[in-house]
């Protein structure tokens, strides 16, 4: 029998599950995102996967560091690459805010979900403070007792 990959909510392709935990979640912004043809089919069947990927300004544009889009199976010679620099599309005054944060106070950028909106895959990024590991502890402890108040364990 074949193993059940875990799926996103509906119109989610991809979900950051580590992002909430690992990092306090400041602000959130949409953003387009610049693909070639073959990665978005792969996008579009659910494969990519934002473990471990970043935001970061490079050279007046906001990009995506580390996002993992496979190779498409059904490609040529014309296959995109599975781990490069994407660019995201977002006015110029928000990159110059997005940059100025993430240099002064210690904040990064992490991408939180890749879904579809009105037939434009989006990406919704968050500027992001790291949570300490008792924070974590907390946050865990927190979620355990909710869950068990709910099922009447308590």
């Amino acid at each position: 029998m074949a193993e059940k990959k875990k799926k996103a909510a509906p119109g989610d392709f991809a979900v950051n599950r580590r992002a909430h935990h690992d990092y306090a979640v400041l602000e959130k912004l949409e953003c387009g995102i610049e693909l070639r043809g073959t990665e978005v089919k792969v996008v579009r069947h659910g494969e990519a996967s934002l473990a471990g990927a970043y935001g970061a300004v490079l050279g007046g544009q906001l990009y995506v560091v580390g996002m993992n889009i496979p190779v498409y199976t059904f490609g040529n010679r014309f296959n995109h690459r599975p781990q490069g620099n994407r660019r995201l599309l977002v006015h110029r005054k928000q990159i110059e805010e997005l940059r100025l944060k993430t240099e002064a106070k210690g904040l990064t950028l992490i991408p939180l979900r890749l879904y579809l909106k009105n037939g434009r895959i989006k990406l919704e990024m968050g500027v992001c403070r790291g949570k300490a590991l008792h924070d974590k502890r907390e946050t865990l402890k927190t979620k355990a007792l909710k869950r068990d108040m709910e099922r009447g364990d308590y």
